[in-house]
């Protein structure tokens, strides 16, 4: 955002004009691949957070969010402006805006040249401001725009005001189930001006306060206040020692933050917190669950880098898919300031002598290397200065690998010189400290055999570099007589013949999209780009030439030799007799095939030197880079786990998604952290839970891209496979009070969208980490309310290894035939903080869970089935080792084996009748009623599609049920706020944070 800078400071004159104009609208072509312009009227919303234009079809959805801008570049820069004859448009009449997760671009062509200049000066000014936020002024502001949205959408006919009836009607969108005789009594209270019977948006937001009083924070407030309406400062400190386990807390910062929050003047002016400052309080970045500290760099920064988590992103380039998704530079600029700290560069020979960037074989679209280098490097070091590691997947002919060199030199510059960098130990990888603003080069290096003087040679060609599976690549036809008809058949028969025989399942929660629904998409989107092209037909066109190269009987042959697996990734793999499973071992060891490397490309690599497979045997040399497909890496972890622990403290280990994930789907990162891998590569371009899982586990340390691994993964070793991997070290018991929820919103793919029924939400909580570690509990279903559910349970975990541990927050809207996802939030366990708590759902502006957090220590001696609950049945009848770890392998497995528990009839708990009738899905408790925790079978199960709920593993240990209570009416509102409140002893157990009975207004 350096280039955002100028923005800031612009005159107010000039930012007025400018939103003047951006809001009255300025009619622009818009430009869309494959189709003619359009022209539509664009226009910035009132309240400056959104571009929209008219006409369109997608109504509603027609518009962007400011705050989803990356970028906006002048003149025809886009790749859909390079596809335009060079005199049709003027460039100084072009620009385009880059927006969302996939970088889409938005082609704008305006009538002149000024207006262009307003648009772009406009947006970055706006971009320039929301850059320089702190953490609060986003969340006032995102709160605010939330509020005057929700205003609008319920103002149905436009007349800037809401009656009584979309009122209600705002109320049912907003999951509140409350009676219409009490919403007409909050509306009449707020209705104050002179037109009766309306609220404008100023008497709507004393209305959603009146709402939105809680119960909770007021008895919380009153535990604290003794039984007053206010916090002076010394009470606030002193819930601030007690509940929230701060230290050093001054008289001072307490006036802070009650001049920050508290909104009454007259409060203010006593130096008093009132419930409204408070609640805002609260619900501030102050009381995140994530610890503030860890948003900026706090861990040790001077180990060698092998002692570091690394961010790394696969295929980095691409936008979407790997066989029609379009390449882009900006991906990289993306990435990279998300954290990402390795990214992948695809490098193949391009025409006039340029080296493009593209994924080879494939139908995606290719960029030049040149323009790949220049946005690396001017992006790389915007967020923070520790290394970027560049890895090299080199396709080219030895001239232009010798191009390759020359722009990382003269592009790069010092960035590149390592002559400096002091190891303390020739024995030992440099630390991210003593690298910070350098990029080092991953790619081969040439023999020290072949002396100083050789200017090329062959080295091993076994990295990811040829990670396309032969039947997946396509290839230029040797006769020209290939048409439409043929190619798309072709790949037809490539993407059936993957949802048949593919065995990749992605173990992913419903939140996310299945294998099976990607590869449809990518099935979609080759008929657009058929459809696009029709110059596929015209024989005569070498670019347009191709054909799939379908080894469908060699596929086959060996898809019975490969079922115990996801699938292997590389020729030789396919090649391998059907009748004999080859070790890891053996198949490391095989002689793969050699290419050419230049000595120019060969000198730029220092200490990230890719090395074949067969190399895990650590030979006492310093630098080496490891690279597995995430196939190849599951098979060492299974049968080595120990050694290859052992072999990352020394050296780095790259994972990379499998070749079947032609969808960019992403893999379980977990397994290969819990080794000690390093850098597990995932597609950036791809939402869902691996990447969330990727994004918690990053963001900690400042979000700098590298985080320390445990000190137990970088001296000594351990069988992180164990059910009890490390007996010495005390354990951490969570203790997780989860109260109630604020907002939740209907489930993004509700088939009935806001018209749908009032949500009847659960929370669930699951650890992830190692295999011991991993659980689930969930509270019970509260019906009908999203706006405000009380849920008051506690739930309690036992962690091994809270270094790698997440914890994942999801909330679930219960449906007779299963649930639906409605968001969630995933931390690092150790970026927890203790105390009262909310849990902002990612990607929802307001939606919130109130919880409490205890942390404690255990040590000694232990059962698991008494610290861990969410235990299956095997560890209490004694299970050995190898029947627990059964389940771990159906993380790897489409159809994992039945765990010993789920074959033996005998363990199959009997059922009476009225327990079968009664009986839920897995995928929600029974309402009134507690649910089992998750077992460690269940745990591992592969879903086969989002449709098919996870059915409840049969011997899994249920905890006691509790009695029911009767279920918490809606928060109260209104006058009765203040009035009858519990007895004494009643509030102080909700200070302890006991539970005690839900108290009826």
């Amino acid at each position: 955002m350096a280039d955002l800078e100028v923005y800031k400071n612009l005159s107010p004159e000039k930012v007025e004009r400018c939103m003047s104009v951006m809001q009255s609208g300025t009619q622009m072509i818009k430009l869309k691949r494959g189709a003619k312009g359009l022209v539509r009227l664009f226009y910035l919303d009132e309240h400056r957070t959104r571009l929209r234009w008219r006409p369109s079809r997608k109504s509603e959805k027609a518009k962007i969010l400011i705050d989803s801008i990356y970028k906006v570049t002048e003149g025809r820069q886009s790749e859909i402006f390079h596809r335009q004859a060079e005199g049709n448009f003027d460039p100084s009449c072009c620009f385009t805006i880059y927006h969302g997760n996939h970088m889409e671009s938005l082609d704008l062509i305006t009538s002149n040249p000024e207006e262009a200049r307003t648009w772009i000066t406009g947006l970055k000014y706006l971009m320039a401001g929301i850059s320089d936020e702190d953490s609060l002024a986003k969340r006032q502001r995102t709160h605010d725009q939330w509020l005057k949205h929700t205003f609008e959408e319920a103002d149905k006919n436009g007349d800037g005001l809401l009656n009584i009836e979309e009122t209600h009607q705002l109320m049912h969108k907003l999951n509140v189930n409350l009676p219409r005789r009490k919403v007409r009594q909050m509306f009449q209270e707020a209705d104050t001006d002179e037109n009766q019977g309306t609220l404008t948006f100023e008497e709507f937001c004393v209305f959603y306060k009146m709402m939105s009083l809680r119960r909770d924070l007021y008895l919380l407030l009153l535990s604290y206040s003794d039984k007053k309406d206010h916090l002076t400062a010394e009470e606030l400190a002193q819930f601030l020692k007690v509940e929230q386990k701060m230290n050093n807390v001054t008289t001072d910062y307490c006036l802070d933050i009650i001049r920050k929050f508290e909104v009454s003047e007259e409060n203010k002016a006593k130096n008093v917190l009132g419930i409204e400052g408070f609640t805002s309080f609260m619900r501030s970045p102050a009381c995140d669950v994530f610890n503030p500290l860890h948003h900026e760099v706090f861990q040790d920064m001077e180990q060698p880098l092998c002692n570091y988590y690394i961010a790394s992103s696969h295929n980095t380039y691409l936008t979407g898919d790997q066989l029609l998704s379009q390449s882009r530079a900006d991906m990289y600029a993306r990435v990279l300031q998300e954290g990402c700290r390795c990214v992948e560069v695809d490098c193949w020979d391009g025409p006039d002598g340029e080296p493009v960037v593209h994924h080879g074989y494939t139908l995606t679209s290719k960029i030049l290397f040149r323009d790949v280098v220049e946005t690396i490097n001017k992006h790389a070091f915007v967020k923070n200065e520790f290394p970027v590691i560049l890895s090299i997947e080199n396709h080219c002919s030895v001239q232009q690998q010798r191009k390759i060199a020359q722009y990382l030199k003269a592009i790069f510059r010092d960035k590149l010189d390592l002559s400096s960098v002091d190891t303390g130990d020739s024995k030992q990888l440099p630390s991210p400290q003593s690298l910070r603003g350098k990029i080092l080069v991953k790619g081969k290096k040439l023999p020290y055999h072949l002396g100083d003087d050789a200017e090329e040679g062959d080295v091993s060609d076994e990295d990811s570099a040829d990670e396309i599976e032969d039947e997946c690549k396509f290839r230029l036809h040797c006769n020209n007589g290939t048409t439409e008809h043929q190619v798309e058949s072709f790949i037809r028969k490539k993407l059936e013949s993957l949802l048949k025989e593919s065995q990749i399942r992605d173990k992913e929660d419903p939140d996310s999209f299945t294998v099976r629904a990607l590869l449809k998409a990518t099935h979609e989107g080759l008929n657009a780009h058929l459809t696009q092209h029709p110059d596929v037909k015209e024989s005569g066109k070498k670019s347009h030439g191709r054909s799939l190269m379908t080894n469908f009987g060699k596929y086959k042959k060996t898809t019975k030799s490969r079922s115990k697996s996801y699938g292997t990734d590389d020729e030789e793999d396919a090649q391998q007799p059907p009748s004999k499973e080859p070790s890891p071992l053996s198949r490391l060891g095989r002689r793969r095939k050699t290419m050419k490397l230049c000595r120019e490309l060969s000198d730029l690599v220092v200490y990230t030197n890719s090395v074949a497979a067969q190399d895990i045997m650590d030979d006492g040399s310093t630098g080496n880079v490891l690279s597995f497909s995430e196939t190849r890496a599951h098979q060492v972890v299974q049968q080595k786990a120990e050694q290859f622990m052992v072999y990352n403290q020394k050296q780095l280990t790259r994972v990379y998604p499998s070749a079947y994930r032609i969808d960019s789907s992403n893999f379980n990162p977990l397994p290969y952290w819990s080794t000690g891998c390093q850098l597990v590569a995932l597609n950036y371009q791809s939402e869902g839970r691996m990447m969330q899982l990727n994004r918690a586990k990053f963001k900690t340390n400042g979000n700098c891209g590298y985080v320390l691994k445990p000190q137990q993964m970088c001296k000594g070793t351990f069988n992180p496979f164990s059910g009890d991997p490390l007996p010495a070290n005390p354990k951490k018991q969570l203790v997780l009070k989860v109260i109630s929820g604020q907002q939740l919103p209907k489930p993004p793919d509700s088939m009935f969208g806001d018209r749908g029924e009032i949500i009847d939400p659960f929370v669930e909580v699951e650890i992830i980490g190692l295999p011991v570690d991993c659980c689930k509990d969930q509270t019970r279903v509260v019906d009908d309310n999203g706006f405000n559910p009380m849920w008051e349970e506690t739930l309690t975990f036992t962690v091994h290894m809270p270094e790698i541990a997440l914890v994942r927050f999801l909330v679930w809207d219960h449906d007779p035939i299963g649930r639906d996802f409605v968001g969630q939030r995933t931390v690092t366990f150790s970026s927890l903080v203790p105390g009262y708590r909310h849990v902002y759902l990612e990607g929802l502006t307001e939606a919130s869970i109130f919880v409490h957090i205890t942390i404690n220590d255990i040590c000694g001696k232990w059962s698991p089935l008494i610290l861990n609950p969410s235990y299956t049945i095997l560890h209490f009848l004694g299970a050995t080792k190898s029947r627990q770890l059964q389940g771990l392998k159906g993380l790897f497995h489409k159809n994992p084996r039945l765990a010993a528990s789920d074959s033996n009839p005998h363990s199959m708990r009997k059922r009476s009748l009225g327990d079968r009738i009664l009986r839920r899905t897995a995928s929600a408790p029974a309402k009134g009623r507690k649910k089992s925790k998750t077992g460690f079978h269940e745990m591992v199960e592969i879903k086969e599609s989002v449709c098919e709920p996870a059915r409840e593993p049969d011997g899994v240990l249920r905890r006691t049920a509790r009695s029911l209570q009767a279920r918490p009416v809606s928060m109260p509102v209104g006058r009765t706020l203040l009035g009858a409140w519990p007895p004494a002893p009643a509030v102080a157990e909700a200070a302890e944070g006991k539970e005690s009975p839900p108290v009826q207004f």
